[in-house]
């Protein structure tokens, strides 16, 4: 009968626990609420009305069309080791949930006991020597009337969502990061080639002038000059080369992997102009680190309600059952004649200020995550702006430039021609081709930073926010 009323028992207390568990009951403490936070009607520098159309809605590898790039941002999703240590961190946090929740339910162990002892006889007889053998099953649960359990339980969860965003906060920076690296070493190759170029007709101007020297119609001071272009050239071409190598080493950290040769592709990459920043109340929704922030509060509110428990007395019960016995294998023959169940209440009466102060401690942290939160909102909106003011600076740095390397090409062309039918020394030549080199630069430059303008829009939207985990890996 004893052993039927303790299973009975202990199946109730689970029953309990697990109802205490579904259902939010009595919760001290202030129930979470989102800080209020007045979005503009549109972006600064955002030419169009606000639509809800936007870049961020398209998955990634249809904003960077490129083949080469898509296989070493699908590398990366797959090696980089910054995310697999946030997955890591989710991992963790869940199992941390399930370590809160188990103060829901029953807390069974077991324990186990052996004594010998010498019993001295008042009256001189002798002195008998006893075993003592004891096996319990013991078992505590703590009722959660005032809802600590459950708010630490929230707050756990509202650090594993934490993490879930973070994590795809690291996904949405390495393909961001990636897709930089990728523009910028492209950008590299074309300054490399312009570096080759110009030193290729540096040296052209340098042997001619020479020849001339040598001849006696021109001076030392021509071949000075073409002999310094020429070594200018060189050293730039040197300087290049590094920052290649360098930019590849960087792209393979983040592809996972050790130093490597990068492919990418030959022909030029022209940016997409056609960029939707969408509306400004949606950006609140989408982007990883807004979401993830939001839960810091959350999680942060749940600790308050925690330091308001504790000031509350706990309630449990608990209940012990097994033998005792003075032959350590009858432990289990005398019918476990050992049993008790009761109640318990505890509380604090004072404790020098220690939980009003952890309480003043909770509710300080809560305004720390409310700022971060609204400075996090901030920051997105600054990002967002700059990328789309950045996109019509730029478009129109790149056409005055594109102008500009037009006619200085025509320049060249023009003193080439001055110079062959002898109306024009070489040095017009040298001058409009000194001119010309540094303006093809800045034009490859501007190109370059209207493509990280793009990368910078997407990051900044929060993009490819309505992919799935498993859709972030890019279709064959």
């Amino acid at each position: 009968m004893r052993r039927l009323t303790f299973a009975l028992f202990a199946v109730l207390l689970a029953c309990c626990a697990s109802v205490s568990e579904k259902s939010r009951g009595l919760e001290v403490g202030p129930d979470y609420q989102r800080p209020e936070f007045d979005a503009p009607p549109s972006f600064r520098s955002q030419l169009e009305p606000a639509e809800a159309a936007s870049i961020a809605d398209l998955p990634w590898w249809q904003i960077f069309d490129d083949p080469k790039l898509v296989a070493l941002i699908g590398e990366a999703l797959h090696q980089n080791y910054d995310l697999q240590v946030a997955v890591a961190r989710v991992q963790e946090s869940r199992a941390l949930v399930g370590v809160a929740a188990s103060q829901f339910f029953p807390q069974l162990g077991y324990e186990g006991d052996a004594q010998r002892e010498k019993i001295l006889s008042p009256l001189g007889g002798p002195n008998p020597t006893l075993d003592l053998f004891t096996g319990l099953f013991n078992m505590a649960w703590e009722i959660d009337l005032w809802g600590r359990i459950r708010r630490s339980t929230e707050a756990a969860r509202a650090n594993l969502l934490a993490a879930e965003y973070a994590r795809r906060g690291v996904m949405l920076t390495l393909v961001s990061n990636v897709a930089a690296a990728y523009f910028e070493l492209v950008e590299l190759d074309r300054q490399l080639q312009i570096a080759r170029d110009s030193s290729n007709t540096y040296s052209q101007t340098l042997t001619y002038f020479t020849r001339r020297y040598n001849g006696g119609t021109d001076t030392r001071l021509s071949t000075s000059r073409a002999e310094a272009s020429l070594e200018a050239s060189r050293a730039t071409i040197a300087t290049l080369q590094i920052q290649i190598a360098q930019q590849e080493n960087a792209i393979s950290v983040l592809l996972g992997s050790t130093p490597k040769a990068i492919e990418r592709a030959e022909s030029p990459i022209h940016p997409m102009v056609d960029a939707a920043a969408g509306q400004t109340t949606v950006l609140l929704r989408r982007r990883p680190d807004i979401l993830q922030a939001e839960q810091s509060m959350i999680s942060a509110n749940a600790q308050v309600g925690v330091a308001v428990a504790n000031f509350f007395p706990t309630i449990g019960l608990s209940a012990l059952y097994g033998g005792q016995s003075g032959n350590i294998g009858d432990i289990l023959k005398t019918n476990f004649a050992v049993w008790g169940i009761g109640a318990s209440m505890t509380g604090p009466l004072f404790q020098g200020g220690k939980l009003y102060e952890s309480y003043r401690a909770q509710k300080a942290y809560w305004d720390e995550t409310v700022a971060q939160y609204q400075a996090t909102i901030i920051e997105a909106f600054r990002e967002v702006s700059d990328a789309l003011v950045a996109q019509q600076m730029l478009a129109e740095k790149r056409s005055a430039l594109e102008k500009q390397v037009a006619a200085l090409s025509v320049a060249v062309r023009l003193s080439l021609d001055r110079y062959n039918i002898g109306l024009a020394r070489y040095y017009e030549v040298l001058e409009a081709e000194q001119e010309l080199y540094p303006a093809e630069d800045a034009l490859a430059q501007t190109e370059r930073d209207q493509l990280l303008a793009v990368v910078s829009l997407y990051k900044g939207l929060g993009g490819g926010w309505r992919l799935s985990d498993q859709q972030w890996t890019p279709p064959r």
